[in-house]
């Protein structure tokens, strides 16, 4: 136990004296959180199919809706619903464009979810589910392949990036010097 600890000192020690290492390990270690995070909406998606399994289900586990609406009141008119869900999904897919177009890191993906488990709950409440149940998948499965291709390209991007700089750290030892020269345009 001890010599591994003096094994891991040592490649520590190392590391620190040689900065091709030092370079080369925050490379890698960023190419590998890159490709975690390209994942970050698929997970999303597959959270959405879950809630989606539920909804479909009529969610079994909830009261019925005449109780919940009992004590919290009535719920908007499933057009009212249905407005604010064309809504949010043009919003949405306006946000992951300009996003997208921007080359912007940004992992909202859950939150979509969030949202949308929110209006299959008002058409549940309204009871006005089974009518609706497909504009609300639909709605969210366009608004998460989206937001997955976002991420996924963001981080595509930036993986072959940082593979450029790690070969140019293994030739030089240093990194690259970065291109402003496109942003001034």
């Amino acid at each position: 136990m001890e010599q591994t600890g003096n094994n891991e000192t040592e490649a520590l020690d190392d590391a620190a004296s040689d900065p091709r290492a030092s370079l080369r390990r925050g490379l890698t270690d960023e190419i590998k959180r890159l490709r975690r995070f390209s994942n970050r909406g698929l997970w999303a998606l597959s959270l959405f199919l879950m809630v989606s399994t539920i909804a479909w289900r009529d969610f079994w586990f909830l009261p019925p809706a005449q109780e919940i609406v009992a004590s919290l009141g009535a719920p908007p008119t499933p057009m009212v619903i249905s407005l604010v869900l064309i809504l949010y999904t043009f919003s949405a897919i306006i946000l992951s464009l300009s996003r997208m177009m921007a080359g912007l890191r940004h992992s909202s993906s859950f939150c979509h979810v969030g949202y949308l488990l929110v209006f299959y709950l008002f058409y549940y409440f309204a009871e006005a589910l089974p009518d609706n149940y497909w504009a609300v998948f639909g709605a969210g499965f366009t608004i998460l392949c989206l937001e997955s291709y976002r991420i996924w390209t963001f981080c595509s991007e930036n993986i072959l990036k940082k593979v450029a700089q790690l070969a140019y750290v293994e030739r030089t030892g240093r990194l690259p010097v970065e291109d402003d020269s496109g942003l001034s345009d």
